[in-house]
């Protein structure tokens, strides 16, 4: 029901390394700037977050992260119409005074889709509808796909305090959502703030759901060099570290499908694929690693505490690999997945793969 767009030969996708070093994170206060903090933040509507660590870590991991429940993300299935969201105690508490992540079903290149983050609410509208509504909008998507399905986006910030009943842009939003967004529809709502008592969210009856961690344990894998050469950094040689950084990040894609390509005992015919692990028979070594999953409906500040939390979990020189996957592109340039490598006997230091989408 909450989908990607359609492939199509007018997007593109680019991905963009950094390697560089952090400082130690205060756990009073996580930084809001600086890669890779900045990276995280910088995400939609997360769907999915991996976990990478050598297997003899995951008893590390279980008793400070995953072992205790209130930890795991929660979101709430709800169905509302818009008016609904921009009234009453909800938009009082949960948009104006609370923080809200809510996103609508649909497709945004071929449906009208809401989603709201941050007090800011993004419509993506057919033609029609936009027409019918009224307000003041922009083209959305690339120039040369418009003409087979014209897309207008229409935002609000609705922490703005223009943004209240009375005020002429706001009446023109109620009177559309009266008049053209008046029926029903399915939410996915994540609440970032403390919960009103009571609750708002309640009189629609939501269904609540917990994204409860999956552990993927014993994988046999042949493990490449996970440190650059020294030679690399030492020339700071752009080309060979990009040559490097991706064969690393094609590994670790391939290591969050749990891929056979990666088993010890692997013997697949290479006329069906060719897919060798990066590294000479020298570097490339046998491990046991651990895979720890999160799906569903998540926050990047979420994401953002829990790299925080391995950091604190895990020694200072051991290795492990965080990736985050959103659910849905909203904006041009928002980053689709996000991946962080700590290589091993480098405190500090990151490995960071940003994958950006174009609508």
């Amino acid at each position: 029901m909450f989908a990607f767009p359609s492939p199509s030969v007018y997007q593109t996708s680019k991905c963009f390394v950094t390697y560089g070093t952090m400082g130690h994170p205060d756990p009073k206060q996580l930084p809001n700037k600086g890669k890779p903090w900045s990276s995280i933040l910088a995400q939609d509507f997360v769907h999915k977050v991996d976990l990478v660590i050598p297997e003899e870590l995951l008893q590390l991991v279980q008793a400070q992260i995953t072992g205790d429940p209130a930890r795991a993300p929660t979101y709430h299935r709800v169905n509302m119409t818009l008016g609904q969201v921009l009234e009453g105690d909800f938009f009082t508490q949960y948009i104006k005074i609370g923080n809200t992540m809510m996103l609508s079903e649909g497709k945004v290149d071929s449906h009208n889709v809401f989603s709201l983050k941050e007090g800011v609410l993004t419509m993506y509208l057919e033609k029609e509808t936009y027409e019918r509504a009224g307000l003041v909008g922009k083209p959305h998507g690339v120039k040369g796909k418009r003409g087979l399905k014209p897309r207008w986006i229409v935002q609000f910030d609705l922490r703005s305090p223009s943004m209240l009943h009375g005020k002429k842009g706001f009446d023109r939003l109620v009177y559309a959502c009266k008049n053209v967004f008046n029926k029903p529809t399915t939410w996915l709502f994540c609440n970032l703030s403390q919960t009103p008592d009571p609750d708002p969210l309640a009189q629609h009856f939501p269904t609540r759901y917990t994204s409860s961690p999956g552990i993927v344990g014993g994988l046999d894998v042949k493990i490449p060099p996970l440190k650059p050469p020294q030679a690399i950094l030492e020339n700071q040689n752009r080309l060979d570290l990009d040559e490097y950084a991706t064969e690393i990040y094609e590994w670790l894609s391939l290591l969050r499908l749990e891929s056979p390509r990666l088993d010890q005992t692997d013997s697949i015919d290479p006329y069906l694929s060719d897919y060798v692990v990066p590294g000479n028979s020298e570097e490339v070594h046998a491990g046991k690693l651990c895979k720890v999953s999160w799906q569903g409906f998540i926050s990047p500040t979420w994401v953002r505490q829990t790299l925080a939390d391995v950091i604190f979990a895990l020694p200072s020189k051991s290795w492990f690999s965080l990736s985050a996957t959103s659910l849905t592109r909203g904006t041009i340039d928002s980053s689709t997945d996000c991946t962080i490598l700590r290589p091993p006997q480098s405190p500090g230091e990151y490995f960071l793969w940003e994958t950006k989408g174009h609508d």
